[in-house]
């Protein structure tokens, strides 16, 4: 790979992975004379709906290890029989691009559902159901979003949930559908008790090309991430595990020297992306570029942004403030480059076409569907070292609050000394975020913010430097990676520790209005002419192979348009 130019690498991918075939309506089939014995064990998919075309997806296994290449036969109906075709064709699909089938429907109608399956010799597929977006005046659009969905480390609950409602138009997923850590790695401890241990020929750290293919292809078996492929269209983001741990444009934390070129990794990685995910490039010759819109109706315009890839500096570390003596930090160095200018997390190219398609939107809704918190979350500094001093910080924090004269100064500094707790989010690129927030200021936007990454649930008001309410944040838990509860010792608290420890976030945070750091599940998140509301569904647990919900934990909170009401209800 070393031997071609990025340019040129992306040119050729747009001939070989990721790669979808044009389907504008009945084209006929070819018939396949090879009578190869296949199956589609890796069932069917929708993804990146328009108006008036849908991305449908499928991956051929064949039985004979010897087999390169097969053909395989499309079909798009209205109806479930199939009795009124309305597209079919054939392509062929090779070992060049893992046996992965993607079409492109085109040329249907506004906010219809419809039905696909594929055909491969004797074998037919599922049968998907895919739905176009609406166009005009439009009354509701129920998004299903989800982050953070580790194999090893349980079962896919959220995914089952989301599938067995009917009332949901589309769903957003925000990375890290799976992760590149091995077994014995990251959240694999009760892997091997509960029968989700990874195979053993693909055991391994990933770092191939092959080593991606096959940890999509495990996931993909999962039966509870297929109905929910087979029954809704996907829009879909890649986050950091998709190549590495805290992957940014040049490397990653969980990326060495020793592990060869971060570079051909990164491309490996997105190679397999596009061949597994029913998505379609932003161009034709560029598949690393994966921000784009989505615009449903009057109503809501979303934006699917990268805050990964394309644009990320390396992240700050605090290690590297600290004197490696004294400990003291170098707080006016940490400052001046948190506040750099020059640093991006998502890039000017990125950046100017938010800009430019939020200025040209209509809708009453602008949502941006992303990665990483965009909410300030600052806490005392004395809780990054220390976390058992929660209870006196907060305690501190309730009487100035009250405006208690016997709060002393020492005691004051603890609680108004405040760092951001997670670097790798936007607070460790605080300038952007103020761009960002200008921005829509400027606009008059309804901003919804949708983010993943943390394994937990989190909704914020979103606050510019001058103080004004820009929008809010709706922040989904993980489909099955452990949360805070893991990070700060609370495996096993009782509800009542949790809840406790939740409300000191919440009281020590600015902006933040709720969140849940034990529970797995996913956002339901709706919006009207009139509201937007998001609903954090929870499961009880991940471990057993069956679930419930807890209503109990079950929340909801909305926000109202205009600039008079831009915090959350």
């Amino acid at each position: 790979m070393s031997s071609f130019s990025r340019r040129d690498f992306l040119r050729l991918s747009a001939y070989g992975f990721g790669a979808a075939v044009i389907s504008t309506g009945l084209m006929g089939c070819n018939s396949d004379s090879n009578n190869i014995a296949v199956s589609f064990a890796h069932g069917v998919a929708s993804g990146d709906p328009l108006a008036d075309k849908v991305i449908i997806w499928t991956r051929i296994t064949p039985r004979d290890a010897d087999v390169e290449r097969v053909t395989v036969h499309w079909e798009v109906s209205t109806d479930s029989d199939f009795a009124d075709l309305i597209h079919q064709g054939s392509t062929t699909t090779s070992i060049d691009r893992d046996f992965t089938v993607k079409v492109d429907i085109q040329n249907l109608s506004p906010d219809t559902r419809y039905y696909y399956r594929f055909i491969c010799n004797d074998k037919i597929s599922p049968e998907g159901v895919m739905k176009t977006l609406p166009v005009g005046s439009i009354d509701r659009v129920k998004m299903a979003v989800f982050s953070c969905a580790n194999y090893p480390a349980g079962f896919f609950h959220a995914y089952a949930e989301a599938a067995s409602r009917k009332d949901i138009d589309v769903a957003v997923h925000l990375g890290d559908y799976l992760y590149e850590y091995p077994m014995g790695g990251y959240a694999t401890e009760d892997a091997q008790a509960i029968g989700r241990a990874l195979p053993d020929d693909n055991n391994t750290e990933l770092f191939s090309l092959a080593d991606y293919r096959k940890r999509y292809a495990l996931y993909r078996t999962d039966s509870d991430l297929q109905k929910l492929h087979q029954s809704l269209p996907f829009i879909a983001v890649w986050d950091d595990h998709e190549i590495a741990n805290d992957t940014w444009k040049n490397g990653a934390e969980n990326h060495s020297e020793t592990e060869g070129d971060f570079t051909e990794r990164k491309l490996a990685a997105l190679q397999a992306y596009f061949e597994w995910i029913p998505v379609r490039p932003a161009s034709e010759d560029d598949e690393e570029t994966i921000y784009r819109q989505f615009v449903f109706g009057d109503l809501v315009s979303l934006y699917m942004l990268d805050t990964r890839v394309i644009g990320r500096d390396e992240p700050l570390d605090y290690a590297n403030y600290l004197d490696p003596i004294t400990g003291a930090m170098n707080t006016a160095q940490f400052i001046a480059d948190l506040s750099d200018p020059n640093r991006t997390l998502m890039g000017a190219d990125q950046l100017l076409w938010l800009q430019q398609s939020m200025a040209t939107s209509t809708a009453r809704w602008d949502v941006l569907g992303q990665q990483v918190l965009i909410g300030r979350m600052n806490i005392p500094a004395a809780l990054l070292s220390d976390f058992t001093r929660l209870e006196e910080v907060i305690s501190i924090k309730i009487r100035m609050d009250a405006s208690d004269p016997t709060v002393t100064d020492e005691e004051a500094l603890l609680v108004t000394t405040i760092i951001p707790y997670n670097l790798d989010a936007w607070d460790g690129y605080a300038y952007e975020r103020e761009l960002v927030m200008q921005m829509v200021q400027a606009l008059d936007k309804n901003l919804v913010v949708l983010s993943g990454d943390t394994h937990n649930a989190w909704a914020s008001n979103l606050i510019d430097a001058s103080g004004n309410a820009v929008g809010v944040e709706f922040a989904t838990s993980s489909v099955s990676s452990p949360g805070l509860e893991t990070y700060l010792g609370l495996e096993g608290a009782d509800d009542a520790t949790l809840k406790q420890v939740e409300q000191s976030f919440v009281t020590l945070i600015n902006g933040l209005s709720y969140m849940n750091i034990s529970q797995r599940g996913f956002m339901l998140v709706s919006f009207t002419q009139d509201e937007a509301t998001c609903e954090w569904i929870v499961v009880d647990s991940v471990k057993s192979t069956t679930y419930t919900l807890d209503a109990n934990s079950m929340t909801s909170l909305s926000v109202l348009p205009g600039p008079e009401n831009r915090r959350l209800r």
